[in-house]
Order: C-alpha cells, then structure tokens, then sequence
C-alpha cells in the first residue's frame, strides 16, 4: 500500500471497525434473546427449486473421493473430506456451503442419496473446522442448500437423522439471526435475510422469522440494488448468484400463498436486463469487479426468466456500464467509480476498460478474477490486469495491503480479516457521455483515479463505426487542474490489450498486430503517438484454470498533455 494521504484514511477506517466490533460485543452480552432462541424446527412444508444447473458426473467423482471446487482438488481416499485440511479458502467455503449436493441429486440413485446423507451426518456431528463452517456467507448458502436438497437428503433417512437434520436447520437460523443484529458487511446482511426468508417459508416451527427477515430483505434490496439493476457492489458474479437465490424465493412465497414483497418483484425485474447488457454473445458476461468464469447454464437459466426476445440495455448509469454494438461487433465498458468501501472487496481499478467482441469470439478481454488464490486475485484486481492505462506502473486504486510499521501490518491483517480486502480509495471523479455520428456510436468517459499522486486525469474516447469493420480509440493524458499541476513530472504510462487467448497474434513488418480469430476473420491493430508491442499475459477467468495469453501494450511518456490513438479494423482480405 501506497500511504501518504491514504495513512489517515487507513487509520479512521481502524477507529471505525474497532467501534463496530465493541458495539457488536456489547449487543451480543446484553441484548434481548433473538425472536427463534425457544423456538426449533419441526417439520418441512416445501423444499425450494435449485436453479443452478447439476452435472452428474461431479457425483462420480465424489464417489471416487475427489472434491473439485473453485480449480483445486483434493482426494479423500475414502475418508471424510471435512477431516482434511482445505487447499483453499474458496474451496473450503463451497465444501461447507453444500451446494455440491445438487450434484448428488442429479445422480438419482440410491448411493447417491446415501452418500449425501453420510456427507450432511459427518457435518451434523460436528466433523470438519467450525471456523471454516460458520461465516455468515457459508452458513447462508449451507442453509439454503440443505433446504433445497432436502428431498434428496432425506429420502430413506431414519427418525433420527430426520430430527438432528431438523435441529441442524433451526440452529442455522439461530445463528444467522443473530448475525443480523451484528455490523456484517450489506452483501452478507442480504444473503442471510434470503437464506431467513427460505427457511420461513420452508420450516414449521421458526415462521417468527419470516417477518423480521422478510422485512431486512426489503430493505436491503431498496439499497444495495441501483435503479439501473446494477448491485452496488458492481460485480456481476454476486449479481448472477443473488438472481439463482432470488427466483426460486419469489415461487416459495407464492407456493405458500404470501404475497412477494414489491422490493423483490421490482429488483428481479431491473437485474436481469443489466446482465444482458454484460453479457457476450459467446454467452459469457464481461470480466469486470469479480467477475471470473461465467457458468455459461446459470446464466442461460435466469435470462430465460427475462423472456426470450428481450432486449440489452445499452445504458447503466447507476451501476456505470456502457454497451455499443455495430454489425457483429460488442463493447463493453466499465465507466463507473469503484463501489462504496463496504461493498468492494472484489472490485478490481478497471476503470475506463473495455471488452470487444467480434460474433462469438471474445477479441479484447480483462483478466478476470481466478477462482481461488489471495495472491492471484490481487494481481487480478490491480489495473494492469484490464484492457486500459497504467499511470507509472501504479493501479488506479489503492487495495487495502501491505502496510508499513509493524503495527499497520498487524492492523491491516485484522482489517483483511474482518471486512476483506477493500478499496482504500479510487477514482471519484468519473464522467462519461454518448454522443453518435454518421450512424457511430461515441462513448467518452474520463477519471480522477491517477491525480492525485501523479496529477493527471485519463479520458478514453471509443468510436465503433455502424458497420462494426472498424473500433477507433483515443486515450489523453491531461494535466490536472490543482495544486499538483505545477509538480507534474514526466510519467511512464502502459496502455494494455488483452486479448482472448484463442486469438493468434503477430507482428507485422509496419508496426501493426495481426490478430487471427478462429471463426476465420482477421484484425489489425495499429496505433499512433507511443511504442506498440506484443507481449505475454495471463486469463485468471479460464474455465479450467490461468491460462497464458497476449496482450498489445502501447508505451508512452506523459509530461504535458499527451494523446494516443488506436484502433481495430477489420481486414476485408484475410490474406493480407
């Protein structure tokens, strides 16, 4: 972490979560007794429809004792995989949030069911790390899960597993409600108010818990979805995740004859768009704010609910995405500031990147965020990981890490440890306009992100003509007005492309890239006023992993104002 302003910034966001944790503390020794602390679970009336896809042949590999989730795998060898050590914490999390069993019950077959009734008994008597089983977010998504899959679980189960299955369930939603009397973090408070309403609707014996959790539902719907659909959070991932757990309530309040809350109806209805928008035509969405590999079946699912001759937005003011479109071409664009504080612990210095397309095939991407790994997916947030300008090697935004006395570190690791690692600070000044011309769509937009440590302010200009044959960009490095501007020095600066890795790149004897497409078509890129060159990069968002890719680099030294202008054309004759 860069400190210099940020070191007050650090220490009031300490004095803030020192206050929540004493308040917190405080609330759990003298509060009231929450609303379920007599109540218990007895019976299940309905067991919601799971809309995340299943694949049998996860449940082969279960049988044969390899667990694969978030790209590590671990085999148990006939023991419990909750005795082992997990490879990841994103593997940990999908283990002890259960969802894997819907693979269990595409098997349909009595081992299956068996073998996830072992799996959900190991947890139930208590095997497995508790620390890793009891975040707010894990102990959500393991409720809503043992309620889906309940019919799975309990099909040929005995009295006594029934009961203590019964008992597991009134004890998560013990446990979650009391977290909602806690200062967790808004995306936890709205997961934990859906896994309530779940189990609301689903459990006899705890139906108190329906009003209050319903009630928390609503109001954090009304704040944390944006008028355009966007999540506050500006991640399409947790988007797409909050919509598979969002369809399937709305038909369990109507299977229980209550009416849905219109916060529900209303936010279902504005999500859904905002995903097309982000989506690519080979059915992926836009790697932007924590997005990594898109489950191309989900996604395909919950646009079905959209309506099949619905249309894209073109336009998300409030969540800050742009779309143009022309003949086969798609561009996508991230022209928002980085998410409140609470809300961006995946949100990556992506500002003022793009992602092009051409029909199927992804041409300019992002990184996108890896499934697992702290390391990697700190790399994967930094600026030089999306399509756009690096201002002397520096990321646009300031990640909380690091640290510099040994005290900072042992604050900075407590603060990682109870909020993540969130953005410190960014670009607040973001603007962007579309205009068109000659049946081209325009888009300008402009930053702050780079002016106050090295006092300037990046514009990109984008024009993707009608016919979609040619993509012209235009990126200015404009001295700031302020008290910095008289302190400017000359500054390095690396304008990236990244490129899909199924495109093949090379260069030609005129300065240009020649990028080759699989579906047969060929682009050149060229550039004006900076040094091209084509160099290796990484795709973190692979379906099977990182995968090795390039990425043309425009370099450039930016004292005064400097322009750079770009552009992708596309050849009219592959052969030259």
């Amino acid at each position: 972490m860069r400190w210099g302003a940020d070191r007050w910034r650090f220490y009031r966001l300490i004095g803030r979560e020192i206050t929540r944790s004493v308040r917190d503390t405080y609330a759990r020794l003298t509060g009231r007794p929450d609303i379920l602390a007599r109540a218990r679970v007895t019976g299940l009336v309905i067991a919601p429809h799971d809309l995340r896809t299943s694949d049998a042949t996860f449940a082969d590999d279960i049988y044969a004792g390899l667990f694969v989730f978030a790209g590590r795998s671990l085999s148990v060898s006939g023991r419990s995989p909750f005795d082992y050590a997990p490879p990841s914490q994103e593997w940990a999390d999908i283990l002890y949030g259960f969802g894997w069993l819907r693979h269990l019950r595409a098997a349909d077959t009595a081992l299956a069911r068996a073998n996830a009734r072992a799996f959900v008994a190991d947890f139930v008597a208590g095997r497995g790390d508790t620390a890793l089983a009891r975040p707010t977010p894990v102990a959500a998504r393991r409720l809503i899960s043992f309620l889906c899959q309940s019919p799975l679980v309990l099909e040929g189960a005995d009295h006594v597993f029934y009961q203590s299955f019964l008992k597991a369930l009134g004890k998560a939603a013990r446990e979650l409600e009391g977290d909602l009397r806690r200062g967790i973090s808004p995306q936890t408070r709205l997961l934990a108010a859906v896994a309530l309403c779940y189990a609301g609707l689903c459990c006899e014996g705890i139906q108190p818990i329906l009003r209050r959790s319903t009630r928390i539902l609503v109001r954090e719907l009304d704040r944390q979805i944006l008028r355009d659909g966007g999540h506050r959070s500006r991640d399409p991932r947790f988007a797409m995740e909050l919509l598979l757990d969002l369809l399937p309530l709305r038909q369990s309040f109507l299977s229980r004859s209550v009416d849905p809350p219109d916060a529900l109806l209303h936010a279902i209805d504005r999500m859904l768009p905002l995903l097309r928008l982000l989506r690519h035509p080979d059915a992926s969405l836009s790697h932007f704010n924590g997005m990594g590999a898109t489950a191309a079946d989900h996604l395909a699912t919950l646009l079905v609910y959209d309506g099949a001759l619905a249309q894209p937005m073109m336009h998300a003011p409030n969540s800050g995405y742009e779309r143009m479109e022309g003949g086969r071409v798609l561009v996508v664009a991230d022209v928002g500031a980085p998410p409140p504080l609470p809300d961006s612990i995946n949100a990556g210095a992506g500002c003022l990147s793009f992602e092009m397309s051409s029909g199927p095939q992804r041409i300019v991407i992002n990184c996108g965020l890896p499934a697992s790994g702290p390391e990697l997916r700190r790399l994967a947030r930094s600026t030089a990981a999306h399509s756009t300008a690096t201002v002397a090697d520096t990321s646009s935004c300031r990640f909380l890490v690091g640290g510099g006395a040994w005290y900072e570190r042992w604050a900075v690791r407590w603060l990682s440890h109870r909020i993540g690692p969130v953005i410190l600070r960014g670009p607040r000044a973001v603007k962007s306009e579309r205009t068109s011309e000659d049946g081209a769509s325009i888009l300008a937009a402009r930053h702050d992100g780079y002016a106050h440590d090295f006092g300037v302010i990046h514009e990109r200009r984008w024009r993707l003509a009608a016919s979609g044959q040619v993509l012209e960009g235009e990126d200015a490095f404009v001295r700031s007005v302020g008290p910095k501007r008289g302190k400017v020095r000359r500054q390095e600066v690396a304008v990236r492309f990244h490129l899909h890795p199924a495109i093949a790149a090379r260069g030609l004897d005129d300065g240009r890239i020649e990028l080759s497409l699989p579906i047969g078509e060929v682009w050149h890129f060229g550039a004006e006023g900076g040094e091209i060159a084509l160099e290796e990069s990484v795709y973190f968002a692979g379906l099977t992993g990182a995968r090795r890719t390039d990425q043309i680099v425009i370099y450039l030294s930016v004292a005064d104002d400097t322009r750079v202008r770009w552009g992708f054309a596309r050849s009219q004759n592959p052969g030259g």
